[in-house]
Order: C-alpha cells, then sequence, then structure tokens
C-alpha cells in the first residue's frame, strides 16, 4: 500500500471528518509508532505504522463499504449534522456506521442522492 496522509487515513478508518481529524492530530492525540505527531500532512504507510489515537489502535477495517441511493424528500438538508437543529437525510436511514452524503441537494429541492462510508468518492 502506498503512503497517505494521516488525517485522510483516519477519516478512512470512521474516526472522524477528515477536518476534525486534523484537529485531533495538531492537539497531540495521535501516535504513528508510539510518536505524538501533531504536523498535518504528515505521510504514513498503514502497513507498516502503528497509528493510535488516545493510545487506541486504529485499524480500517472498512473492507465492505455501504451505498444508500436515497430519493431525497423536500425539506431535509443534505448534511450529517445540521447546526440548526433541522431535519438531515441521515435521519431518514437508521443505519449503524458513519455515513455522510455525497453532494448537495438544497433543502427545498428533491432528488436521488447517494449516502456512503467510502470516503474516497466523498466530495
Amino acid at each position: 500500500m502506498e503512503e497517505i496522509r494521516l488525517q485522510k487515513y483516519l477519516a478512512n478508518c470512521g474516526l472522524a471528518s477528515r477536518r476534525k481529524c486534523e484537529e485531533y492530530i495538531q492537539n497531540g492525540l495521535v501516535k504513528v509508532n508510539g510518536e505524538i505527531v501533531t504536523e498535518l500532512g504528515t505521510k504514513i504507510n498503514p502497513e507498516n505504522d502503528t497509528i493510535t489515537f488516545k493510545d487506541k489502535k486504529i485499524e480500517n477495517k472498512n473492507e465492505k463499504y455501504t451505498y444508500i441511493l436515497l430519493n431525497k424528500p423536500i425539506g431535509y438538508v443534505t448534511t450529517a449534522k445540521d447546526q440548526f437543529g433541522r431535519d438531515t437525510v441521515l435521519d431518514l436511514v437508521k443505519i449503524n456506521k458513519r455515513i455522510v452524503p455525497v453532494g448537495r441537494l438544497d433543502m427545498y429541492t428533491s432528488g436521488a442522492l447517494i449516502l456512503t462510508d467510502d470516503r474516497r468518492i466523498c466530495i
């Protein structure tokens, strides 16, 4: 496997969003091979390096991804979490995985929307 940025790897493992993972790194909560890493953009090799978050080993166990094609109704926002407490497209789907919408549809628009845990296709 080729090298990958640490924050991207953590997000791919489902720890949190990429930006939140960047915060974790900057706050010294992530270690690579036992050493605290605070520099964003640090590259790792997931096959050779040991990654820990708060001293808990992080591994990418997402060998199978989930893809949901949703017919989004009017009145739902296309986001994982809304700061204003409005209904989100994730309220329509009951699944025990961290999934996110791919792309956006306006709150007052209906149409096809993909939800997935496959970070490789998320925009």
